[in-house]
């Protein structure tokens, strides 16, 4: 009994590295896991359905096979791939999850989450992925051409990295009584979350009770895997071209 998580893989065609990992892991780990949750940012950028890719296409096939070999495999958006849709989970057999979801894991409730919704300090970062993920803005966009759509998203990303340069790594990191306000909401004791790149097993206290705070690690140097089972818990790695 195994629960597969991987977040920010950030997948594109400058690191196919990144993705044969990815589609070795699909292929040789993932197939024998009762479900695989990939918590956002499988793709550096995602600038719509159509923007058919030798990697995309290869990435979809990957994902298919195994839904069609019986694997559950669970998404939710990231900050860089949240225009993901209809489309591709048609052709992937991936079910799209909610912002926070609540599951079931062997018995225990855990809150899943991509995590920048939790980072509060970064005020202009909020404010961006308020408008981003306004559904008018999005509406628009998608209708744009796809060269269009390339440029902006070309645009976007090499202001984020510039922007992102500037930050310190407090403002950027999550916001701890962000983080345990939501558990409380939720009333859950284990939250697993992406996006800040900080793989770590944090202790914590939430409503006077013990609590734990995953962090899942990014794909840039090696692949970075959360194996979860009913008795052990285990941030693992994997070696590019292994």
């Amino acid at each position: 009994m195994t629960t597969l998580f991987i977040s920010d893989l950030h997948l594109s065609t400058e690191h196919p590295e990144i993705t044969q990992c990815f589609l070795t892991f699909l292929k040789e780990e993932a197939l024998y896991a009762d479900a695989l949750y990939i918590l956002g940012d499988l793709f550096e950028s995602w600038i719509g359905d159509d923007d058919i890719t030798p990697l995309h296409e290869d990435v979809k096939k990957g994902l298919k096979t195994l839904t069609e070999k019986g694997v559950p495999v669970y998404f939710i958006h990231g900050n860089r791939d949240f225009l993901i849709g209809k489309r591709f989970v048609r052709e992937t057999g991936v079910k799209l999850l909610p912002e926070h979801y609540v599951v079931d894991l062997y018995g225990k409730p855990v809150l899943l989450m991509h995590g920048d919704t939790l980072c509060t300090q970064d005020l202009a970062y909020q404010q961006y992925r308020q408008k981003v993920h306004n559904s008018v803005i999005q509406w628009l966009y998608l209708r744009l051409p796809l060269r269009i759509r390339r440029k902006i998203g070309e645009r976007l990303r090499a202001g984020s990295k510039s922007h992102n340069a500037e930050k310190s790594e407090m403002i950027m990191d999550v916001e701890q009584k962000t983080v345990m306000n939501v558990m409380a909401e939720e009333n859950v004791d284990l939250l697993i979350h992406g996006h800040t790149h900080r793989p770590n097993i944090h202790q914590l206290i939430v409503d006077k009770k013990p609590a734990q705070r995953i962090v899942l690690g990014d794909w840039y140097e090696q692949g970075s895997v959360l194996v979860y089972k009913a008795d052990s818990i285990e941030l693992q790695q994997r070696r590019f071209g292994k």
